[in-house]
């Protein structure tokens, strides 16, 4: 029985086995195909970078690549020449299990579907890992490669972790682990060093353009999505479901020249309700992400626009290095805030609110000094 949702799936694009290309990651591809033709092949990879950037379409593809080529006795590529990309037709029977999930020769580790509960559990638990066993032995048949993808291994609970660990001490012939990292620094550092690291880059506006045109997810200002979304396509495929440019772009007009209470309050009373759950989340995170980047222009400038009059606003809220720590500063404490609202169900409109008054306060406080 299939699962109800997918943990490693963005709503609203296609899952990366889907994904028939990868946009502007080319010096990680070319970094595994040179290994793969070398002959310096290692059997662990750690993928990482920022979310959404494209981690999990390149572990699918590499296993695309790795599944259709010879099998491991025979070399790498048999008597073929060597490949210059990682290209794999789709009409190839080992791209359609693969997309069907019914390749035996891989293994996908990633949080599972609690049928008790009805949701995803929240970490990689040992039940997800514990029939890697099994899973080498019923597919050690053929004598081809295996690949194992694990998505993502900062989920995995420290059981899980261990049983992967021991598959990297002792990894059976012809296998590969890929493991997908938003922050590899939480991983175990025998984890790390028995892998050899693939990073992926953040997208800029013209690849953002490509990206989300392959997701089917196109907007009018890719430009303003790489920069809000920090490169990265899943999030910008987030930002553009819930209309996030158009909310931030609100956001950014709260304060000229000081808040719009009566604005403020519209805005906050938008995200109560379950229903409106997304609309929340999405509202803080543009609010930690101006509080960010008013700390950031403080020392730097102002970033490239992501809403109209958006530099001049931050240019008027920081205006110099002096403003840098107390914006930091709020960065934090209003995170914390947010965090904590959210754990004890405080009302979403008074946390807004609140919230917004408090950045107020602060822009005034800075202009007076």
């Amino acid at each position: 029985m299939s699962e109800p949702i997918e943990a490693d799936r963005v709503e609203g694009a296609p899952h990366p086995r889907e994904t028939p290309r990868l946009i502007g990651q080319g010096a990680a591809e070319a970094a595994f195909l040179q290994a793969a033709t070398s002959g310096r092949m290692h059997h662990a990879w750690l993928i990482t970078g920022p979310r959404g950037v494209g981690k999990a379409t390149l572990a699918w593809r590499l296993a695309r690549f790795l599944l259709a080529e010879a099998p491991a006795d025979a070399g790498l590529f048999g008597e073929a020449p060597a490949p210059a990309s990682l290209d794999v037709p789709g009409d190839l029977p080992v791209a359609r299990r693969l997309i069907a999930l019914s390749e035996p020769r891989l293994k996908l580790i990633r949080r599972a579907w609690d049928d008790k509960k009805s949701v995803l559990k929240t970490q990689i638990t040992v039940e997800e890992a514990r029939d890697l066993k099994g899973f080498f032995q019923m597919s050690a048949t053929d004598g081809g490669a295996r690949v194992v993808i694990v998505d993502s291994a900062d989920e995995m609970n420290p059981s899980a972790a261990n049983a992967i660990l021991k598959l990297l001490e002792e990894p059976p012939a012809g296998a590969t682990i890929l493991l997908i990292s938003h922050q590899p620094a939480r991983l175990l550092p025998t984890i790390r060093s028995r892998c050899r690291e693939l990073r992926l880059a953040a997208l800029g506006p013209a690849e953002m353009a490509e990206a989300l045109a392959q997701a089917g997810a196109e907007a009018a200002h890719p430009e303003r999505l790489a920069e809000l979304s920090g490169g990265s396509v899943g999030e910008a495929i987030r930002l553009a479901n819930l209309d996030g440019l158009a909310l931030y772009t609100g956001l950014i007009g709260l304060f000229r020249p000081r808040l719009d209470r009566p604005a403020a309050i519209k805005l906050a009373e938008s995200v109560t309700g379950r229903a409106n759950e997304p609309r929340l989340d999405l509202l803080l995170r543009l609010i930690d992400l101006l509080l960010s980047r008013a700390a950031r222009t403080a020392l730097s400038g102002p970033p490239g626009e992501a809403a109209d009059g958006e530099a001049a606003l931050l240019t008027r809220l920081a205006p110099g290095p002096h403003a840098a720590r107390p914006w930091a500063e709020l960065h934090q404490t209003l995170g914390a805030r947010a965090r904590h609202g959210k754990a004890v169900n405080l009302d979403p409109a008074a946390l807004i609110l609140d919230i917004l008054l408090k950045i107020d306060q602060l822009a005034a406080d800075i202009a007076a000094r």
